[in-house]
């Protein structure tokens, strides 16, 4: 019963898209409650609206004003937004925006103060969010600044199963691409996720393979250099710093050939390069992973779905599997602290310590 403790805060994300319908969908099935305790931040009257428009059994929701009131069994909602919020199905609209970003922003200031325990964020228009606070391209490089290490890198993860293909480069403009595949970049990249292969996946030594810039891996500079330059060099540095990368694989034969099934984790150069084949493979239930930071956050692999938005006809499969995941990252996270938090003593208490008992409430001696 321990997991239902871990209390997971869910953003509504647009209103006008999907994210009230899978989330409604989701907890439909009265047995979610069992393995967490979901506090979602948004409306309850505007989750009404959308299960009316739906056509939804009823979803019991117990309305609280803090996270510090969040029931076992049961639903939890924060409202912090207005209940005269107008709901324009299928549309972009900034009061959608403006209310995307304020579920957003209570449910982080809960994760910061350690209210809740992971985030998992309905989709939002990267482009109705924009005010004065949300100047990001989108949710990961929100987070990056509220929580970002100061050491590692946030990186993108996409995932279903065991494929997991991060990003060397994410939201930015195509053009902008090749100057921001450097060879200190594509090592703190791979670094990152080597680190959390091992820390929240519980993969020991993880394979990661690492896709080329241009066609055919360059073509021995045929078609570019930045294989031989930057891509191949980086690849050693990194074997340097313990992790154990392969390539440059050229991206089409790489996923034509599923040669991803030999690896723990696939790093792509930028965007598409890695989200489309993914997205393809797996869009019903991937699930976005943010990794790199000092919290635990995912996301359904989809968007907003405005074309499909008030129809019913949306699969909850992605943000539930972006639950499990979530539940899964933390438990991961807990057992690696702990078999890593002195691990020569536990093993010489584990193995007996040659009978000799100590007083443990004694600090150590330096």
């Amino acid at each position: 019963m321990e997991e239902q403790f871990i209390r997971v805060g869910i953003t509504h994300g647009d209103i006008n898209g999907v994210g009230y319908e899978v989330i409604l969908k989701t907890f439909m099935d009265s047995r979610v409650v069992e393995l967490c305790t979901p506090i979602i931040y948004g409306s309850s009257k505007i989750a009404g609206y959308h299960r009316k428009v739906l056509d939804l059994p009823q979803v019991n929701m117990n309305i609280i004003s803090s996270a510090a009131d969040a029931e076992l069994n049961r639903i939890n909602i924060i409202n912090c937004v207005d209940d005269e919020t107008k709901v324009e199905l299928g549309q972009s609209t900034p009061i959608a925006g403006e209310a995307s970003y304020k579920s957003l922003e209570a449910a982080v200031e809960d994760l910061t103060r350690g209210n809740i325990d992971v985030l998992l964020t309905a989709p939002i228009n990267k482009n109705n969010i924009q005010n004065s606070n949300f100047l990001f391209p989108g949710h990961t490089e929100y987070l990056e600044e509220c929580f970002g290490h100061k050491t590692d890198k946030v990186l993108m993860i996409l995932m279903k199963d065991t494929l997991r293909v991060a990003l060397v480069t994410g939201h930015v403009p195509l053009a902008d691409v090749p100057s921001k595949i450097t060879q200190r970049e594509i090592v703190d990249k791979l670094v990152v996720f080597n680190k959390t292969l091992i820390q929240d996946f519980g993969i020991i030594k993880p394979r990661i393979a690492v896709l080329a810039l241009n066609p055919h891996a360059g073509d021995n500079g045929l078609l570019g250099k930045e294989e031989q330059t930057i891509i191949i060099p980086a690849i050693q540095d990194a074997e340097k710093d313990g992790v154990m990368a392969f390539g440059p694989y050229p991206a089409d034969g790489f996923f034509g050939s599923r040669i991803y099934d030999d690896f723990d984790g696939v790093l792509a150069m930028y965007h598409d390069q890695g989200l489309a084949p993914f997205k393809t493979l797996a869009m019903e239930d991937g699930v976005n992973y943010t990794a790199g930071l000092s919290v635990i956050r995912t996301s359904p692999a989809h968007g907003t779905a405005y074309d499909i938005a008030g129809k019913n006809i949306a699969s909850e499969d992605s943000f539930r599997q972006a639950l499990y995941v979530a539940l899964d990252v933390h438990r991961n996270r807990k057992r690696h602290k702990e078999i890593t938090a002195n691990p020569l003593r536990k093993l010489y208490f584990e193995k007996g310590g040659d009978n000799v008992k100590l007083d443990l409430t004694k600090d150590d001696e330096a």
